[in-house]
């Protein structure tokens, strides 16, 4: 009976976050020649498009940052929203992009998530134990620096790469011992028993960035300056409406208001600058990526900042 439960409540995460039919899914406009543009349900393009506040664009539902930039390497896409890791395995991948948006830090919006009767009282209890998480997204940086952080290698650790549909069961089933994950996931997994062993407070930044396409970023550069508008604007209602966002974000998440109100308050953050700082920032995260050899060497990611669009950030 157990397990019957948990293969129901598993199904209905699928369902419910865009991971039962595969990584993306499209909801089309009207129009022609408008941006097409991919999200996460939690991000803050979510809210744009909930709110209906960019009209005339197409937008396709990606479960991961890993599989959005593969959309936007294929040119299936022309702008996207990510996490912090997602850039450098793009860029490494050699997909031709360049960075136009980013969010200030998010950091208790991610965590390394345990069951209670396991027992552990920090990251450094986990040396030896199996640790699930999405490869190459947000969280990937955050376990890293949490081995660092603990004097740990990644030798350490069993690390499971699971995509977030796969991981919750893997978790809930106890064939891992941690899992490392990011809001709403994290959110939703919030459940009696359930303890969170760190986040990424002074570990890892966690910002939300906006990756464009480099042909769609001169040939709609205007487009998309007028979208970055939208977008701070959008995230700026929500940050000062945060009841009203909840109402309006629950049903394009589906997922109960409750649930999507308490991850919005540590995940939901304003547009930040765009500037240099950024560019070092990320520059120091895939150099680490690098060192690790979790990359095929190092990338420049520093002059993928692309100074045409700082303009539209506040």
């Amino acid at each position: 009976m157990r397990r019957s439960l948990v293969v129901l409540a598993s199904l209905v995460l699928a369902v419910a976050l865009g991971g039962c039919s595969g990584d993306s899914s499209t909801d089309a406009a009207e129009g022609d020649g408008g941006l097409r543009i991919g999200y996460q349900r939690f991000g803050g393009l979510s809210l744009v498009k909930a709110r209906g506040d960019a009209p005339g664009v197409t937008w396709s539902l990606f479960e991961s940052g890993p599989a959005l930039t593969e959309a936007l390497k294929a040119g299936a896409i022309d702008v996207g929203q990510t996490g912090e890791a997602p850039p450098i395995f793009a860029a490494a991948a050699k997909t031709q992009f360049v960075i136009a948006g980013v969010g200030a830090p998010s950091p208790k919006s991610e965590a390394v998530l345990v069951k209670k009767a396991k027992g552990y009282k920090s990251f450094a209890d986990l040396k030896g134990k199996t640790v699930a998480l999405n490869k190459g997204s947000n969280v990937h940086w955050l376990l890293l620096k949490l081995l660092e952080a603990n004097n740990m290698k990644l030798s350490d650790i069993n690390v499971k790469y699971l995509k977030p549909a796969e991981g919750r069961p893997a978790f809930d089933n106890d064939q891992v011992d941690a899992w490392i994950i990011w809001d709403p996931y994290f959110a939703l997994a919030e459940q009696p028993g359930v303890q969170i062993l760190a986040d990424a407070t002074g570990v890892a930044n966690n910002r939300e960035y906006l990756l464009v396409g480099k042909d769609a970023a001169g040939l709609k550069t205007e487009q998309i300056k007028s979208f970055l508008r939208t977008y701070e604007k959008t995230t700026a209602w929500g940050i000062g409406h945060p009841d009203e966002r909840a109402q309006v974000l629950a049903p394009e998440l589906k997922i109960d208001e409750a649930t999507t109100k308490r991850a919005l308050a540590r995940a939901a953050q304003p547009v930040d600058q765009l500037d240099a700082s950024i560019g070092d920032e990320l520059q120091a995260i895939a150099d680490g990526f690098a060192g690790l050899e979790l990359i095929p060497g190092k990338v420049d990611v520093k002059s993928l900042v692309d100074p045409r669009f700082a303009e539209a950030a506040p």
